[in-house]
């Protein structure tokens, strides 16, 4: 397994101007990694923070600095377990609105009931919209997100929201990469226009789609490809690789359709259940996925690449901050 950052320069310095002072980082017990990646591109430190866990579960968050009137990011990715991530991010959010905190952003590289986003069926719940609600309702004044599973989400808040994408990271590996017949794979229809996007900023390479049938939650039924990829090196691209089924079912079909190689990359690394066995099974040539989840060495393996998106967060960061343009980052 192999960790790479972009070559993103930092557009600012860190002055003692009385503005910069306002702005502090903080960060909750899910990717404490990336929320020092993120520090260290920003050239500050983490804010002091008390976290602990009483005996019967129950969490309990102190900010050890005054904050008053200052601009507040919070990162933490709501991965799992994603209930107790997401909680302590509430309870951070409104610890610093009750310290009279100018300005809270919640910042989420990864959204946690993402999929969750629609009703499939009668008497459900849309939990990325309740998700979003509480988020709103505990004091946070603006969100900042990564890839998310679906863009609509952005529609659920009535605040702010900043949705970037970890395009340019991956991107810049690939192009460190020498591959030729290049096909870009979309592991299902819902997932085409994502593909088709990176597809275009890979010298507009062709397109392919898996077609599948659902039958249930995380299992996934692959049916039949449209598009051309026979002695082709195929990239499978999706949002995120949870059990690894949709991924795995895709390369296989890929390989039985004449693919000469296939490789895959996804922002998300979930990485549930059978999901390491699936990837490092030999049917991927490479796995590419970013540093948004924390990824435990136990679920290393050798086929397993993971890109740094620090330094897009902290460049995003401090755009917000300044009041300057996020999107033009990914133009």
């Amino acid at each position: 397994m192999s960790h790479t950052s972009p070559t993103l320069m930092p557009h600012f310095t860190v002055s003692s101007s009385s503005d910069n002072n306002r702005l502090r980082l903080f960060c909750g017990s899910s990717n404490i990694a990336l929320a020092q990646e993120i520090a260290s591109y920003l050239g500050m430190d983490i804010g002091p923070m008390i976290r602990k866990r009483f005996a019967d579960g129950e969490l309990y968050v102190q900010i050890q600095e005054s904050i008053r009137g200052c601009d507040v990011y919070l990162i933490q990715p709501c991965c799992n377990p994603v209930n107790d991530h997401f909680m302590e991010l509430l309870i951070m959010i409104d610890a610093c609105r009750r310290a009279s905190a100018r300005q809270i952003t919640a910042v989420i590289p990864y959204y946690g009931y993402a999929r969750a986003d629609r009703k499939t069926a009668g008497r459900e719940s849309i939990t990325a919209k309740l998700v979003a609600n509480l988020i709103t309702e505990a004091g946070a004044h603006r969100v900042l997100s990564m890839d998310l599973h679906s863009a609509q989400i952005q529609g659920y808040f009535d605040i702010p929201f900043d949705h970037i994408y970890s395009t340019p990271v991956l991107l810049d590996y690939f192009s460190t990469k020498d591959l030729s017949d290049l096909v870009i794979v979309s592991p299902d229809v819902g997932g085409v226009a994502r593909a088709r996007a990176f597809a275009k900023k890979l010298d507009d390479a062709p397109l392919a789609i898996i077609d599948k049938r659902r039958q249930s939650h995380n299992v996934a039924e692959v049916m039949n490809i449209i598009g051309d990829v026979k002695n082709k090196t195929a990239v499978l691209v999706d949002d995120m690789i949870d059990t690894a089924g949709t991924i795995t079912k895709g390369a296989n079909l890929l390989r039985e359709e004449g693919a000469r190689r296939v490789y895959a990359c996804a922002t998300h690394a979930v990485f549930s259940g059978p999901a390491i066995s699936r990837l490092s099974s030999g049917v991927l040539e490479e796995v590419i996925v970013t540093n948004t989840i924390p990824i435990p060495e136990t679920n290393c393996f050798k086929q397993l690449t993971v890109l740094s998106v620090a330094n897009l967060l902290g460049e995003a960061i401090w755009r917000v901050h300044e009041d300057t343009s996020v999107s033009s980052m990914f133009r």
